[in-house]
């Protein structure tokens, strides 16, 4: 039930109680008030037919009286007038007229008990009220009752009945109540109609209150109130509507904003309170994702956390991503849905030979390809059905990375939703996997001979702790080369610095030719390298510092002044059998280079613990 309905029931019940109260009352009130002066009548009646009596009974006329109760029965609004004799009165004077004589209840009573008794009689047709009044012997005053009556004080010498129609009493009286009552009833339904009046203002204000409300809970503040009333309620009204004038206001702010934020567009439709709140919650995760992968170790720590938001929080089963080398124009796959060192599976291998082959990374710019089949001719479905889309994540300005999201036709819809989503959460992680790059990058400087590109000394220290563990872990030997450049000074001083800077280029492209990408290439000083032959015995390692030594003295180089040909001399020693400690190896195998080189140069020696003097200077 509605307010206004709930108030009208309630005012309507109370109007209804107080008119039948009012009218019940009026009704007794009436009643009381008839009774009470129908009392006094018929008071005044019986004294006035005393009177008479006693005057009749003076002037000795008391043979009349039947002819003075008569003329009292005409008497407007009295009925009957009767005397009755008392039991003395009948025994000195005999019983009277035979309308003297007692036999009504009521008349017998006052003669008995000397009380008067009034009594209101229905009968058929008329209602009757009866008054029976003593008439007692007194010897006070004129006349004295005991001149007469021989009878002691206080005796009762009759009474007097007298019946009184209530009939018009009753008949005005309900035209009273009636009146009464119709007075009332047309106050309260005046009453009735001023409370619905004033209560309609109030009503439609709290209709309107709870559809606004309705409204603005589905994120609608558009919904305005009228203001019908300049009281109380007129100004709950004004309140509302420039309480849903700043909601709407700031919400749209709110929403513009965040959708400039997210860089994407928030259509007007659904609910805009909720759509606004959940894209907040969602720049707040991206805020946290970003402070948490700021504190990752490495890029891998950062992709692999990329990896558990699109399938963890977006439930994205099928999704590659792609790193960028810029400097090669090729593509890496790092994580295929969400597996790490997988090959390519929705895109052409081409891309990662030639990064320009993709859409994405050619144009830094978003490719939705749903509803566009074909948009990128890279893109390799696994399924009739099957699109993507592809995000850039921009380092430098440019696409660093690339995130492909593959989709069935079913999921196309939902894709679209939370693409938006993941775009922030990629904005966010671009800086920061850009400062990882930079900071491998400074790292992988720090750590490399700038002429040459092979690591440098300072990598070897940091590198001892993990090769040596790992040799250990396995069981496993490796071999360690130490080469150095025959005569090399002659070189500087012959044919000058840039001859000798690319006599040690040259060289240390035929070092990288001739071991495996597990293996460490190491400028160790000016012309001497080292290598680490990883799980590499020194029979093998032999081998492959003989063939590095034969590539050497035929490799010829070309210089200004000529072509140049230079020879190599190598140390091999092997961890553990030499020794089981990495530099004590190193020492070893410097043992053998130094063998090498007192022994004719342009040669391979392995050592063998007769060439370690310990009193020696090497």
């Amino acid at each position: 039930m509605k307010l206004k309905d709930k108030i009208l029931v309630f005012f309507v019940s109370i109007l209804a109680v107080m008119v039948v109260v009012l009218t019940v009352f009026s009704a007794l009130g009436f009643r009381r008030f008839s009774l009470y002066t129908t009392e006094r009548h018929a008071r005044s009646v019986a004294e006035t037919v005393k009177v008479g009596l006693t005057e009749s009974m003076i002037n000795g006329t008391i043979d009349k009286r039947q002819q003075f109760l008569a003329r009292l029965s005409t008497v407007p609004g009295v009925q009957q007038v009767r005397i009755a004799r008392g039991p003395a009165v009948i025994k000195q004077f005999g019983p009277g007229l035979s309308a003297e004589s007692a036999g009504n209840p009521g008349v017998d009573a006052v003669l008995a008990t000397g009380r008067e008794v009034f009594e209101v009689v229905e009968t058929n047709d008329d209602m009757v009220f009866r008054a029976v009044i003593p008439y007692i012997a007194s010897d006070q005053g004129l006349p004295n009752c005991l001149q007469c009556h021989t009878v002691s004080n206080g005796t009762v010498l009759g009474a007097v009945s007298i019946d009184i129609s209530l009939a018009e009493v009753r008949r005005q009286g309900i035209i009273a109540v009636v009146i009464v009552s119709l007075a009332v009833f047309a106050a309260a339904l005046i009453a009735l109609v001023l409370l619905r009046r004033m209560m309609n203002p109030l009503s439609e204000t709290a209709h309107a209150v709870q559809e606004v409300s309705s409204q603005a809970v589905g994120g609608n503040f558009a919904g305005r109130i009228r203001q019908r009333s300049t009281d109380e309620v007129g100004e709950i009204a004004l309140n509302i509507n420039n309480l849903m004038e700043f909601l709407e206001r700031e919400i749209t702010t709110i929403r513009t904003r965040v959708g400039q934020l997210m860089g994407h567009s928030v259509s007007d439709g659904g609910n805009q309170l909720v759509h606004t709140t959940e894209m907040v919650e969602r720049l707040v995760e991206a805020s946290q994702f970003k402070q948490a992968i700021e504190e990752d170790q490495s890029k891998l720590d950062i992709y692999q956390r990329l990896a558990d938001m699109l399938q963890g929080k977006y439930d994205f089963k099928r999704f590659s991503i792609y790193e960028i080398a810029p400097s090669k124009n090729r593509m890496a796959p790092i994580l295929i849905d969400g597996e790490a060192g997988a090959v390519c599976r929705y895109c052409d291998p081409q891309v990662t030979v030639d990064a320009s082959f993709c859409r994405a990374r050619r144009t830094g710019h978003e490719v939705n390809a749903v509803g566009f089949p074909g948009l990128c001719t890279m893109f390799r479905p696994a399924a009739d059905g099957d699109s993507h889309i592809c995000l850039p994540i921009t380092q430098s300005g440019t696409a660093g990375c690339v995130v492909q999201i593959v989709v069935a036709a079913d999921e196309a819809a939902l894709a679209l939703l939370m693409v938006p989503f993941v775009a922030v959460y990629l904005r966010e992680a671009g800086p920061v996997l850009e400062a990882k790059r930079l900071m491998d990058h400074l790292r992988e400087n720090a750590l490399r001979d700038a002429m040459t590109g092979l690591y440098n000394r300072r990598f070897l220290e940091e590198y001892v702790s993990a090769l040596v563990g790992g040799s250990q872990r396995r069981k496993s030997a490796f071999s360690v080369l130490m080469l150095d450049l025959d005569f090399f000074k002659q070189v500087n001083d012959t044919h000058g610095h840039e001859a000798g800077d690319k006599i040690i280029k040259t060289l240390a492209d035929i070092l990288v030719r001739n071991v495996r990408s597990s293996d460490v290439a190491v400028r160790y000083g000016g012309e001497e390298f080292l290598l680490v032959l990883v799980d590499t015995g020194a029979e093998a390692a032999m081998q492959v510092a003989e063939k590095i030594r034969g590539e050497v003295e035929g490799t010829k180089i070309p210089l200004p002044g000529g072509i140049l040909q230079k020879t190599i001399s190598i140390g091999v020693a092997e961890y553990p059998r030499d020794s089981d400690t990495f530099w004590q190896v190193v020492k070893f195998a410097d043992v053998a280079l130094y063998k090498a080189k007192s022994s004719g140069r342009n040669r391979v020696v392995r050592f063998v613990s007769e060439m370690w003097d310990a009193d020696a200077h090497y």
